[in-house]
């Protein structure tokens, strides 16, 4: 039977990948993100699009009006917008406490309220039982990120998948954070990757390689399986063994 899929960030990277592998199963799906021509070419077949800032209460509304209108119940409900906030406009200022609050409200607005004000608004239409909500973290959330902000910003929502999984659990609902390592073919990192960073990342691994936005969504896909329903309330770490570095 066809479920209806919502994926946040779903036109680009992890969340496009996730996306044509719940389409592949002819489930329905919403790709949301704040760039409307990004979502427009993401080519995943039978897709519905909506463009709106999810860092934003107002953005979010217009996704739980279009939502109620067109899929009424959402299935799985998978959060994989987010950034460290390389992409976004930098704050112009010389003062040192201007540049950390821009930089920690921009990570927690990027990575922490999108997914709490989505899951918020959505979280009635989630189908009981069989509903699932998955959450993208990252290996940051375990060592840090050098920033901090960003590292910080993805713990943040462990805590919250622990408290919605024990709320929604008696619905029959299911909610798991994956945190992936280092992934190869996404916009993250901007044009901060050269090779020597990059032969760095993969030698923390342990089987030798980068990641890819389909290690993830196989992972998303199967958590929001039939055969995952007894599992939530947890941290699915897919970084081939890099968080235990070397």
């Amino acid at each position: 039977m066809a479920r209806n899929v919502v994926i946040s960030g779903g036109g680009t990277g992890i969340g496009l990948a996730a996306a044509r592998l719940f389409a592949a199963d002819g489930d329905r799906v919403l790709l949301l993100g704040r760039r409307a021509e990004v979502l427009e070419r993401a080519d995943v077949p039978g897709a519905l699009t909506y463009a709106a800032d999810l860092s934003r209460p107002r953005g979010v509304r217009g996704v739980e009006r279009f939502v109620a209108s067109e899929l009424g119940t959402v299935d799985v409900l998978i959060h994989s917008a987010g950034g460290s906030g390389y992409l976004e406009p930098q704050v112009d200022s010389d003062e040192p406490l201007d540049v950390v609050l821009h930089n920690w409200t921009l990570n927690f607005g990027l990575n922490t309220l999108t997914a709490a004000l989505l899951t918020e608004a959505l979280k009635d239409r989630l189908a009981d039982p069989g509903g699932r909500v998955l959450f993208l973290s990252s290996i940051a959330a375990f060592r840090g990120s050098g920033s901090g902000a960003y590292a910080a910003s993805k713990a943040a929502l462990h805590p919250y998948a622990h408290d919605l999984a024990r709320q929604l659990g008696p619905r029959g609902i299911t909610v798991n954070v994956v945190a992936p390592g280092y992934i190869e073919d996404t916009e993250f990192f901007g044009d901060g990757m050269d090779e020597e960073r990059r032969a760095r990342l993969i030698a923390e691994t342990s089987n030798g390689r980068a990641g890819t936005p389909g290690d993830v969504a196989a992972t998303l896909h199967w958590l929001a399986s039939h055969g995952a329903g007894h599992i939530t309330s947890q941290i699915i770490q897919v970084n081939g063994g890099a968080e235990r570095g070397h």
